[in-house]
């Protein structure tokens, strides 16, 4: 589950980012090299697309703001990362929007879809709900946009020991209850991701003390990719 690894290093960024300044999140890039980037990525360059959803994560951060209250500001920086993976992998220049323009959009959108939702059933988002549609016009749930085919994100090598290595990453960084409450939020072992208050009714724990377990996972994972390089280019 690759835009699932991709979400989980977009809020690597986005906790640490707002507990602290702005000057955490990675800066946004020149238009040359956003351009060059967006070209290699159309190409099926994966670096390249990861270049390009770390350096406009600030957005998603700058979006949240304006809804702070509305729901819990973790669960919409998840979905809006979500949102940002979408919006690069679906842009298209020759549109004439500008990519922040079109990113925002998809972030603003995806959070708004669950805001809704949780109005809708309570605050209880269910990952068969209907969210939007694709470009094509095809009914998404949370579900579609959470996970692909295995068959799609296993045919690639690369990819899946991107995911065995950041799996390594948190067990080796994270003591064992954290690496646990990280792997069952993000699925990170297989199955579905779960919301904190299934976690903490597993744990026989309670929902704000598996929060704050998550935030201090995801700050120490921050802290440590960051010195062993793993997001370099």
């Amino acid at each position: 589950m690759l835009e699932m690894l991709c979400a989980i290093v977009c809020r690597l960024f986005f906790f640490t980012g707002a507990v602290r300044d702005e000057g955490s999140y990675p800066k946004p890039l020149s238009k040359e090299e956003e351009e060059r980037c967006l070209s290699l990525a159309r190409g099926g360059d994966a670096n390249a697309r990861d270049k390009l959803i770390r350096h406009n994560m600030r957005l998603v951060a700058h979006v949240v703001k304006k809804y702070t209250g509305a729901a819990e500001t973790d669960d919409m920086i998840s979905v809006g990362s979500i949102g940002l993976i979408k919006a690069i992998d679906t842009y298209e220049p020759s549109r004439g929007t500008r990519l922040a323009t079109y990113t925002a959009r998809c972030i603003e959108n995806e959070i708004l879809m669950f805001i809704r939702a949780g109005k809708k059933h309570k605050s209880t988002l269910s990952l068969s709900d209907p969210v939007g549609t694709d470009k094509d016009g095809n009914e998404l749930t949370l579900m579609d946009l959470l996970f692909e085919k295995e068959d799609k994100v296993f045919g690639s090598v690369e990819q899946s020991l991107m995911q065995e290595k950041f799996l390594a990453a948190v067990k080796r960084l994270l003591n064992e209850r954290e690496t646990v409450i990280i792997c069952l939020r993000y699925a990170l072992t297989g199955g579905a991701p779960l919301p904190q208050r299934e976690v903490a009714r597993r744990l026989k724990i309670s929902r704000s003390y598996v929060s704050r377990i998550e935030k201090r996972a995801l700050e120490k994972l921050r802290a440590g990719l960051e010195r062993e390089d793993f997001f370099a280019d």
